[in-house]
């Protein structure tokens, strides 16, 4: 089940929330500022701990302050590695890897990839479920994604890409672990 919605990843009543970082730790977008601020403090230093990942990467860390129960961050750029859809697609595979590794069955994250300068919602959107559906054909987690967009470009993007699967998708916010 995939649903979409407009709204906060820290507001979701999910197992997991999957989090684009640099391998700096920071935030790629301002919803990724606000999210590691309602984790608290605690995560940051916790990621810092872990060193720098390389882009691609996924790490599963706890979630903090958060509803959800751990936080699945992918490494989308670096200093020296800018966000392409090479790694959007690297890190995303790696965070679904570590999903079903750890049996996780609901997350929700946002449109990985997107922000000022970065790639377009309508690729994000393509690649995205190209490699969520890649992944569903042989694993057994996640059950239950739910993509959390920004903005209403980013909401229609994903809606396009899903009818354009003829895939069915939820637009009704309670059934995607609001709560």
């Amino acid at each position: 089940m995939i649903a979409v919605i407009r709204g906060e990843l820290a507001d979701l009543d999910v197992d997991a929330v999957l989090r684009p970082v640099s391998a700096e730790w920071e935030a790629v977008t301002p919803a990724m500022r606000r999210l590691e601020l309602a984790a608290g403090p605690e995560l940051r230093a916790y990621c810092q701990r872990l060193g720098e990942p390389p882009v691609g990467s996924a790490l599963i860390t706890p979630a903090g302050a958060l509803r959800a129960r751990f936080m699945v961050h992918v490494v989308v750029r670096s200093v020296a590695e800018p966000v392409t859809e090479n790694a959007v697609r690297r890190g995303l595979r790696n965070g679904l890897r570590r999903l079903q590794e750890w049996g996780i069955a609901r997350v929700a994250m946002p449109a990985i990839g997107t922000g000022a300068g970065n790639l377009d919602a309508e690729d994000v959107a393509r690649i995205m479920l190209d490699e969520y559906y890649d992944h569903a054909v042989t694993a057994d987690f996640p059950t239950a994604l739910t993509i959390a967009a920004e903005s209403e470009y980013e909401l229609q993007a994903f809606q396009r890409q899903l009818a354009a699967r003829e895939l069915p998708y939820l637009s009704d916010p309670a059934e995607a672990g609001r709560g």
